[in-house]
């Protein structure tokens, strides 16, 4: 076959192709965007406020009052009757000591005692005869019946016994007086709580040799809890009485809401803060011991404000379905600042004005169109 023949040969042959090629792309149909799914639901719009600048504090939940217990002397433990998280009631003996040595030594003085007034009776014996004695030498004095020198020796006899019962007297008081003291050292020997409240740490067991100043028991009044922080002395100036405050103590749900009680005048020289404590409402979720925060304002500030409810979780990420002009939800990440009352603070990922889908729970409304609800 010469070269025209195949030049003509392959022209059909393409041609052929390209009627083939546009009969395929006139049976295919157009391509279309499919309708989004149209879901309803309230919005909200972020908005651009001054919200208070907030300084985070750390500390531990305390009670108002603790008492630490500790042995004024030194003995062997014999029973301890407590134990942590016991409750006691005020006069309760939780520690008991070794106190034969104390007893005897008890015992002793109240002896000492009863020697004293016995020698006090035999003194008031000898100054009442003496006194009676003299009495009536005074009456023979006054008849002439009697010399000088024997009134002188009477009235000397008088005097001296009238002193030996005020010696015997005052023996009896130092007698007295040192068994008191040897049974209030005995008393020592248990120890009591002095309040009503829960042990909270319990430091020795029976056996153990107990020392002035050596805890022993850790007591916290029933009634009122406090948290317990400091704050450091470029922002104590913001701290006031009676300022109220939220708490979040680890374990609960909600915020408290804490009054500030107390504000420890000297800083600490190696820290350079202030303890400051802050009263709590009662809860029965709450015990001593307990982690917390607290939020102190010491200024304001500009900040993208949004509900609280607009913002979802996932995992540990925290999200917004924010509508377009279409009112198309996106889903967008967002960074979360402090939450004020039903608010949060948006440091970035939203910008103000922005619409955000109100309550979107667990649903998946990426690219759903949103009809807004009242």
């Amino acid at each position: 076959m010469n070269r025209p023949a195949l030049n003509r040969l392959g022209l059909g042959i393409f041609g052929s192709a390209l009627v083939l090629a546009g009969a395929g792309c006139q049976s295919a149909p157009p391509a279309q965007n499919p309708t989004p799914e149209t879901v309803s639901a309230q919005v909200v719009q972020a908005q651009q406020e001054q919200a208070p600048t907030l300084l985070n504090a750390t500390g531990t939940v305390h009670a108002r009052e603790t008492a630490t217990l500790s042995a004024q002397v030194m003995g062997r433990v014999e029973q301890v009757t407590v134990h942590a998280g016991d409750t006691v009631r005020p006069g309760q003996a939780l520690v008991v000591l070794d106190g034969a040595a104390l007893s005897a030594s008890s015992a002793q003085a109240q002896a000492a005692v009863v020697a004293a007034q016995q020698e006090q009776a035999a003194a008031q014996s000898q100054a009442t005869l003496a006194a009676s004695t003299l009495a009536r030498y005074k009456q023979l004095e006054a008849e002439k019946s009697v010399s000088p020198q024997e009134m002188d020796v009477v009235s000397r006899r008088s005097e001296a016994a009238a002193a030996q019962l005020a010696a015997a007297r005052a023996q009896v008081e130092a007698a007295r007086a040192q068994a008191t003291g040897a049974g209030t050292m005995l008393s020592y020997t248990r120890i009591l709580s002095p309040f009503a409240g829960v042990v909270t740490a319990r430091m020795v067991d029976p056996g153990a040799m107990a020392a002035p100043g050596v805890p022993l028991l850790q007591i916290d009044r029933n009634g009122p809890l406090q948290l317990e922080t400091t704050v450091d002395e470029s922002a104590i100036g913001n701290v006031r009485l009676g300022m109220k405050v939220p708490v979040s103590v680890t374990g609960m749900s909600a915020p408290l809401n804490g009054v500030v009680e107390e504000i420890v005048p000297a800083a600490d020289p190696s820290s350079h803060s202030f303890t400051v404590k802050i009263d709590l409402p009662a809860s029965r979720q709450l015990r001593a011991g307990m982690y917390g925060t607290t939020a102190i304002p010491t200024g304001t500030h500009q900040a993208v404000l949004i509900d609280s409810s607009a913002i979802a979780q996932r995992g540990s990420l925290d999200y917004a379905y924010v509508l377009d002009a279409n009112n198309i939800a996106q889903l967008r990440y967002v960074t979360l600042g402090p939450v004020h009352g039903n608010q949060v603070e948006v440091l970035s990922g939203l910008a103000a004005g922005e619409r955000v889908v109100n309550a979107p729970a667990d649903r998946d409304l990426a690219g759903r169109r949103i009809e807004v609800q009242p």
